[in-house]
């Protein structure tokens, strides 16, 4: 149980540490687009920020899924 806490622990905080990377590295970033979900578009937002929060989510979510949950199939 500790060691499933601490790699959590450890994903969650390194991509925390990319997402604060991320918005450091965007605040000069001019080209800016619109994305159209199903319901609205959203704000305008640069093309990198988007594509990194959707790598970030994407690992986070990745890291809380379990591949293999047993370790004994029998």
């Amino acid at each position: 149980m500790i060691l499933q806490f601490r790699k959590i622990f450890l994903n969650f905080t390194f991509n925390l540490c990319l997402f604060l990377i991320l918005i450091i590295g965007i605040q000069n970033s001019s080209e800016k687009r619109k994305v159209n979900l199903i319901i609205r578009d959203t704000i305008r937002l640069p093309v990198s920020f988007i594509v990194g929060v959707s790598f970030i989510s994407g690992s986070l979510v990745g890291s809380l899924l379990l591949l293999n949950p047993k370790k004994d199939i029998n």
